[in-house]
């Protein structure tokens, strides 16, 4: 370790296994992790830090001191100080309620139990405090508590299988395995105890497909890589046990350092409001400062005349001073234009948007029995502004289930389902199933509805047989038998399992296997296959095939891959079905199924054993291996016989497609961010209609090293822009440099795609190239990214975020999407197959990816249209309410005298004015939830930020100014000439301040009843029960009662009932609302006429059709009619069959001397060859698209 900047940095890790007193000294991190914020002692602290970063709040109490000094202070401290802890509590509260959550979260995790070696003995002890260097124990079906080097398992040659879907979000299983010194220390707790390797490795990082080290141990080094790592928050499969040695605790594993971290999430209107509060702030002290000069000239010039009876204060000497004490006194009173009830309303407001989501039973995912949650309140508004999503696929688009759909064999189509005249019928859950039970082996679950396959299969049909007889032979899974009736499939690709299961249920069962047999229940009846060779499939071949020998003695290959593949390796006299086979893939292509074509062909033993030698002297060149076999498979693979082709269905959760579809519509763009390979990605792609042949190009970018990525991204930007690129900017012809972006915009015409896999997502990301990335990806409609890392999908994020300023979601199932939820504006978690740790990190959780389209386009513009309407409305009346002051001053020889009595002041946005903005702030709607849903396009002016911004702020001051003129002004002039019906005068200064505080109230009551749009019993008793109080507290105040109990503060007896039994008062509060509210009237009118938005278009087919039976528009999903068929087992791996038929995976309790030749013939390399050929899997040719690819 180095000290770099007073911080202790890791170079390398240095572990001694069983020796913690060692590792102490290096102070390695505990295993114990901690998501949480706060703790006791720093959740004051820091949470007020956090709130008084908020500039209203900072305002506020900068107010709240300026009213503690009695000499500037005309009002009272406790106006400011109450509603400013209110806000404080309640923001307190709802944040330490949060952070209590992902504290119990923390602690369920931290108090797991984990079986560690301690002085030679097992001993439970709790996950957190597991240390760096302990050699712990895991069983079967256990999560790995941290990052553990494997030292030995319970099966042969120290193998383990781990799934890592908390990982990469695949539930595929992957092979892990032992050094073969340590893994000769098997269950033995003595040899373990003894185990004093030195582990020196690389330092913590994040990356989840990296890890080099070498352990030291009695005087030999062993290379150490990934592949015989297990991490954290993995879980351990078909592996009865294993030993493994901590080398990354904590916070230290791959897992922690690609979880990102908690950060304090504000809305764009959060911000812009921080600045409108900072402009306010700043007309705020000229206003002062205007009145403050005004004070000492008037004191200056007229002042002086009265100061023989009002003389000045002792602390004041001079006009100067006099008119620095108004400015303070004016900065208080006038301090109302953004009170502190605003942010009372603001949060109220956001509680309710949220119970609105939590309460949607439109919304509720019955077989889960999960409903929507807004696990934060302060970001609801940020839903109805989303410009980017950034998607997870396995579990949230999809729902990791393969299904066997469809098939045809020998030239005909099985799965539609018919009925009793032979009519085609649309499948759903009250379609009754094909009957299994001829098959005691049947799989429960599986579903099947054409009835004539079964059929077919009764009647012993060759062609049916050998079709399912080619899918329990041909295949890499692996059979576990747990009761006689009972069978368990371990699949290392889930379209592998489903084909193996659709045998199974067709009467042809995959019992058991060896390395040379392959033994499968053919209708009833026992049949033991001789495994001759496997085939193995990879990304070049798109095939695998298996060789066999049936009890008759008859030689066989059965082959399975992409049709464009074996299609080329046919026998000529299968020309006919070939055509036909092929007309029913392009009919399953076009449902988005995933198809596979299945041949076969008959060898003669002569020609076999002669190609088995050569097949065993490839197997074990030391050089060109690879080439060499691929040419004896390609050799072998010629003739084949077409026996038909398999659909199946990679299971979209309900309604994906028409989600996309409609999310498109609202301008939103979507793109796909998968640790799963680029194959299974784009399928999916196909089946939710985010890629299509009708797309002009779908470029590819597979690039390994730096330059053939640039080059592959500006050869894509220069097809898309006709135009060449030089480092990364378009050579203008007639336009300059500054029009580059208008050129870009303009000229891309068409739909592309661009599909990119993790590392050369990892060159695209690089500082020089960043830019041409993002440029190139936000012309496309669709963005799939593939084998990203976590880590890799929270930099795309904010990739977007920080250069296109736009409102970011990610959505995501599973732990590898925890970094980005937590990177993205909003995160949303799914209640999916892969535990809850995405759901914990989230802002929002929802059961089914279909209810993004309900949470985005109803709740989300719902709340942005709430939120806007009410700030504007809110702003708007405070203008108005305060600035009369300011008209004022000119008036009172600004000598900071209010207009409106104290307990008005008070009252007015606590009481007179808060529950009706409320309503309309809470229940608002522009148009209801069906049109929502229907016209997407009502979605984009919270894209463009249309209804709230700094244009809408201006406006809304010019119309509160206009109203606070006619407020003043109206009355003042009226009260200058006009007398009361006994001849007195009505100028008096309450009778004024009551008859402008009442016509404010009339006002800004009417004003409201014309913004709110959607009236509900609510909004009316709100508002005019408002009014009413109103005049029932003006008169309380003013009566005999409050004056015999405190006669201080209710001085002015019977002031209301003398000033509002007149005619000319109420005259004057009519002539102020009418001129306060024409204006607005016909400018709404004009408006609407003139140039309706979109809202007041669908709000008018709304009123017309509201007799009427209302037509429902609902989108078609539209099958796309692709030539693209998919490829074989696309989640597959390379080299399981070499596994397999090596048998290193196999126990024997009396191994055959000829199988233990076989192993001697083996290459000795098998594992480095499986790993080998897992990492470096060719990828698909970025030049071709589509049918192409």
């Amino acid at each position: 370790m180095k000290l770099w900047r007073d911080k202790l940095v890791e170079e390398e890790r240095r572990v001694i296994a069983n020796n913690r007193e060692y590792n102490e000294k290096f102070e390695y991190a505990s295993n114990r992790i901690k998501t949480s914020k706060y703790n006791v002692i720093t959740f004051l602290p820091i949470n007020l830090f956090e709130q008084f970063q908020r500039v209203a709040n900072a305002y506020f109490l900068f107010l709240l001191l300026l009213q503690l000094i009695p000499h500037i202070s005309s009002l009272s401290w406790f106006t400011t100080i109450v509603p400013l802890v209110l806000v404080l509590t309640i923001t307190s509260v709802k944040d330490a309620t949060d952070d209590y959550f992902r504290y119990k979260s923390d602690n369920q995790v931290n108090n797991r139990q984990s079986q560690v070696l301690i002085d030679g003995k097992l001993q439970n002890e709790k996950w957190m405090n597991v240390r760096v260097g302990d050699v712990i124990k895991l069983e079967n079906d256990q999560f790995v508590a941290a990052d553990i080097l494997v030292l030995s398992s319970s099966e042969p040659h120290g193998l383990s299988y781990v799934e890592t879907a908390e990982l990469d979000g695949e539930t595929n299983l992957k092979v892990r395995q032992a050094l073969t010194v340590t893994s000769e220390l098997g269950a033995d707790m003595s040899q373990l105890a003894e185990f004093d390797g030195e582990i020196i490795c690389e330092p913590p990082n994040n990356k989840l497909d990296k890890f080099t080290g070498t352990l030291f141990w009695k005087d030999k080094k062993y290379s150490l890589n990934n592949e015989k790592m297990l991490l954290r928050s993995c879980v351990l499969r078909n592996t009865g046990w294993c030993f493994g040695l901590v080398i990354f605790a904590g916070p230290d594993t791959k897992l922690m350092q690609n979880s990102g971290h908690t950060k304090l999430k504000r809305t764009s209107i959060d911000r812009l409001m921080n600045t409108l509060v900072l402009w306010i702030f700043g007309f705020l002290i000229c206003m002062g400062t205007i009145l403050g000069i005004g004070n000492s000239i008037w004191d200056t010039e007229v002042g002086k005349n009265f100061r023989s009876y009002l003389p000045w204060d002792r602390w004041v000497k001079s006009s100067i001073f006099s008119g620095f004490l108004s400015f303070w006194s004016y900065v208080i009173i006038l301090n109302t234009v953004v009170p502190i009830s605003l942010y009372v309303s603001v949060e109220v407001i956001r509680l309710g948007h949220s119970y609105f989501i939590n309460w949607d039973r439109k919304m509720y995912f019955a077989p889960k029995n999960t409903s929507a949650e807004a696990r934060t309140t302060t970001l609801n508004e940020e839903l109805g502004q989303i410009e980017y999503i950034f998607s997870d696929k396995t579990g949230t688009l999809t729902q990791n289930i393969m299904i066997f759909n469809k098939c045809s064999i020998n030239g005909r189509a099985y799965g539609d389902a018919y009925d009793e005249l032979g009519g085609k019928m649309e499948i759903s859950e009250k379609t009754c199933p094909v009957d299994f039970s001829f098959n005691s082996l049947a799989d429960n679950k599986f579903r099947f509805y054409d009835t004539s396959l079964v059929e077919a299969i009764k009647l012993g049909d060759p062609s049916v047989h050998e079709f399912f007889r080619l899918l329990a032979l041909c295949h890499t899974v692996m059979s576990e038998e747990k009761s006689e009736a009972e069978l368990c499939y371990q699949a290392q690709s889930p379209d592998e399992g489903a084909l193996v299961t659709a045998a199974r249920n067709f009467g042809f069962v995959f019992r058991s296997r060896t390395p040379e047999t392959i033994t499968i229940n053919e209708m009833g009846k026992q049949v033991i296959y001789r495994l001759l060779a496997i085939l193995d499939f990879n990304n070049v071949r798109k095939r695998m095939s298996v060789i066999v020998q049936n009890p008759e003695g008859q030689i066989r290959l059965y082959s399975k891959g992409a049709d464009t593949i074996l299609f080329e390796r046919l026998h000529p006299s299968n020309e006919e079905l070939m055509y036909v086979t092929s007309d029913h893939l392009s009919e399953f292509a076009g449902e988005g199924l995933r198809t596979l074509v299945l041949a076969y062909r008959d060898l003669d033993e002569a020609y076999f054993n002669k190609w088995q030698k050569m097949h065993y002297h490839a197997s074990t060149a030391l050089e060109n291996r690879d080439e060499q076999l691929s040419a004896l498979y390609e050799d072998i693979e010629q003739d084949m016989m077409l026996l038909g082709a398999t659909a199946v269905e990679d299971k979209l959760q309900e309604g994906v497609s028409d989600t996309i579809a409609n999310l498109t519509l609202a301008n939103i763009k979507i793109w796909v961010l998968t640790g799963d390979k680029q194959e299974t990605a784009v399928n999916i792609g196909y089946s939710c209609n985010m890629l299509t042949d009708d797309m002009n190009e779908i470029f590819i970018i597979s690039g390994r090293t730096v330059l053939e990525v640039r080059e592959e991204i500006r050869a894509a930007r220069e097809q898309m822009l006709g135009k060449p690129i030089c480092n990364g900017h378009v050579f203008p012809e007639k336009n300059g440099p500054s029009q580059l972006r208008s050129v870009v915009e303009e000229t891309v015409v068409g739909d592309f795609a661009l599909i990119i896999n993790g590392h050369s997502l990892a060159h695209a990301l690089e500082a020089d190239m960043k830019q041409e990335f993002l440029n190139l990806a936000s012309m496309c409609r669709t963005v799939i990214c593939c084998r990203v890392t976590p880590l890799q999908k929270a930099q795309v994020v904010e990739l977007v975020k920080m250069y296109k300023k736009a409102v970011t979601l990610a959505i995501g199932d599973g732990a590898n999407d925890v970094s980005m939820i937590k990177t993205a504006h909003i995160g949303v978690g799914i209640s999916g197959q892969e535990g809850m740790q995405a759901v914990l990190a989230s802002d929002y959780s929802i059961g089914q990816f279909r209810y993004l389209q309900r949470l985005l386009l109803v709740h989300g513009r719902w709340s942005y249209l709430r939120m806007c309407r009410f700030l504007y409305y809110f702003f708007y009346k405070n203008f108005a309410f305060t600035l009369v002051h300011f008209w004022f001053g000119f008036f009172c020889g600004f000598s900071a005298q209010t207009v409106y009595d104290q307990w008005f002041i008070t009252l007015y946005n606590i009481v007179y004015t808060s529950l009706p903005v409320l309503a309309m702030g809470i229940f608002d709607q522009d148009v209801n939830e069906q049109k929502s849903l229907v016209y997407t396009r009502l979605y984009e002016p919270g894209q463009l930020n249309l209804l709230f911004n700094k244009r809408e702020f201006f406006i809304c001051i010019i119309h509160g100014v206009y109203t606070s003129i006619v407020l003043f002004f109206v009355p003042y002039g009226a009260f200058c000439d006009s007398t009361r019906d006994d001849g007195q005068h009505l100028s008096d200064y309450q009778s004024f301040a009551v008859t402008v505080a009442t016509s404010l109230v009339m006002v800004v009551s009417v004003q409201i009843g014309l913004d709110t749009s959607y009236w509900t019993a609510v909004n009316h008793f709100f508002i005019w029960g408002s009014v009413m109080v109103y005049f029932s507290i003006l008169f309380a105040m003013h009566s005999n009662g409050l004056f015999s109990i405190f006669p201080g503060q209710f001085p002015f007896v019977g002031n209301a009932r003398n000033s509002l039994i007149h005619v000319t008062v109420w005259l004057i509060i009519i002539v102020t609302t009418v001129m306060c509210i024409i204006p607005v009237v016909v400018f709404r009118f004009l408006k609407l006429d003139l140039k309706p938005s979109l809202s007041d278009k669908v709000r008018y087919m709304q009123r017309a059709r509201k007799k009427l039976r209302p037509t429902t528009h609902r989108m078609r999903r539209v099958n796309r009619t692709s030539s693209r068929r998919s490829g074989y087992a696309f989640a597959h791996q390379e080299g399981f069959g070499e596994l397999i038929t090596s048998g290193r995976n196999m126990r024997f309790n009396n191994p055959s001397p000829a199988l233990t030749g076989r192993f001697m013939l083996s290459s000795t390399s098998w594992i480095e060859n499986l790993r080998k050929k897992t990492t470096d899997a060719v990828s698909m040719n970025s030049s071709e698209k589509n049918v192409k690819l």
